[in-house]
């Protein structure tokens, strides 16, 4: 079978399931290129290029994991974020799109030139504590996470960027691990889980079947960890440190209650304009307690 037959034949497979067709022919290409380890160019090319039987094999194992809606990042094992290739496994959330736009926030709004503490709740991959790592070269980070196996998808990363250096990795809830060190950080910056229970049937399945649940879900209104966060990163931060949190949709009027009496609130749109950042500021005169 050549390339071009190879990839007619698992598209077609593959937009038979409902939840699949739409990506379908897009899938059938990717994991393609990727059992061969070629570019699109080359694809375009070469389409009369015959697979040989072990390409054969490996590319109908990928297109089978495909079949059971196990998410294409998994089958490939990476995901590309703000500019980088992040590795990702089952043990992490996969970086979406739209946490692009916290790291963007958070590099507005603090200097490359000058020493900096961040804490990273919930780091999974790693992806948003390396982001600032490589374009915040004097920043020390906190990444924190509950999973072991996270904070070792991180750690991988993170040597792979070079900016393990820079960056701890711990086991904590919230920012238990750092409180020690309260008063002391620059900003706090996290994409916790904020997805309703009550939502749980209405995800995708490759994300409510195959991505980590703890990542994903905060109790029956998706609010929980905020709760609980808000409140300890005031603590941890300096006075007039960032608070930076990606939330849900629907989620701007309660988060702005969370943050009542902080400094400088505002909720920033992705591009579907839908309210996807929180940013607020430590006020100057709060007391560690």
């Amino acid at each position: 079978m050549n390339l071009r037959q190879a990839i007619a034949a698992a598209a077609a497979q593959l937009a038979a399931d409902e939840y699949l067709t739409a990506t379908a022919s897009r899938d059938a290409e990717y994991l393609l290129l990727h059992t061969l380890g070629v570019s699109r160019a080359t694809l375009l090319a070469y389409p009369e290029r015959e697979l040989t039987t072990d390409q054969q094999f490996a590319y109908d194992g990928k297109v089978a994991r495909r079949l059971t809606r196990e998410p294409i990042q998994y089958i490939t094992g990476h995901q590309e974020f703000y500019g980088l290739t992040m590795k990702v496994s089952p043990a992490v959330l996969i970086p979406r799109p739209e946490t692009e736009l916290l790291v963007e926030t958070v590099l507005r709004f603090l200097p490359a030139d000058q020493p900096l503490r961040i804490a990273d709740i919930g780091t999974g991959s790693g992806a948003i504590a390396i982001s600032l790592a490589v374009h915040l070269p004097l920043a020390e980070i906190a990444a924190l996470d509950v999973s072991t196996a996270a904070l070792a998808v991180a750690e991988d990363n993170a040597r792979e960027h070079r900016v393990a250096g820079r960056i701890e990795f711990l086991p904590s809830d919230l920012l238990s691990a750092v409180t020690p060190l309260a008063g002391s950080f620059d900003a706090v910056v996290s994409n916790p889980p904020y997805v309703a229970e009550f939502d749980r049937e209405t995800l995708h399945p490759e994300v409510r079947e195959f991505e980590p649940a703890t990542a994903l879900f905060a109790a029956e209104n998706g609010l929980d960890v905020y709760r609980r966060l808000i409140p300890e990163a005031l603590l941890a931060l300096k006075p007039d440190g960032l608070l930076v949190l990606e939330i849900g949709q629907g989620q701007q009027a309660a988060i702005a209650g969370f943050l009542e009496g902080w400094d400088n609130v505002l909720f920033l749109n992705d591009l579907q304009t839908i309210p996807r950042v929180a940013f607020a500021r430590k006020p100057r005169g709060t007391a560690i307690r």
